[in-house]
């Protein structure tokens, strides 16, 4: 029989397992299934703190304040590292267009600034709304 030939992201998360047998034991015991643990692996890395349950000859780190925001301030900054400019200010443009719609919808149903200052002139006097929807605060 001929060996079906894995995908090179499977076979590195074979050589993974090898080299941390514990994870071995998680699935048996029941505590994890193959796949979460190689989409943990596959999203995460092999460095994350994750792994540190299984790691070999490895001592539990003690969880601090300090070492989880070293541990964020560094994850933060390699996601800096990664990220194109040109792409960011896309999203920020998309981000601000989307904004000025929610705005506007928003504007048209408050029935706009200039009925507002109207209404606050002349309090003697009931305005009909403009608009299809009356919202009343309780």
């Amino acid at each position: 029989m001929t060996k079906k030939k894995l995908h090179p992201s499977v076979e590195e998360f074979k050589e993974f397992v090898k080299q941390n047998p514990k994870i071995i034991q998680e699935v048996r015991k029941g505590q994890a299934s193959w796949q979460e643990l190689y989409e943990d692996w596959y999203l995460l890395g092999e460095e994350d703190s994750r792994w540190d349950d299984f790691r070999e000859g490895l001592e539990k780190k003690k969880t601090t304040t300090s070492t989880d925001n070293s541990n964020w301030v560094s994850n933060i900054m390699g996601m800096v590292k990664n990220m194109d400019p040109n792409q960011v200010q896309t999203h920020i443009s998309s981000l601000s267009q989307a904004l000025g719609a929610i705005q506007g919808v928003i504007t048209q149903f408050q029935g706009g600034s200039s009925s507002q200052s109207q209404s606050n002139q002349q309090p003697s006097q009931q305005q009909q709304p403009s608009h299809p929807f009356q919202f009343r605060k309780d």
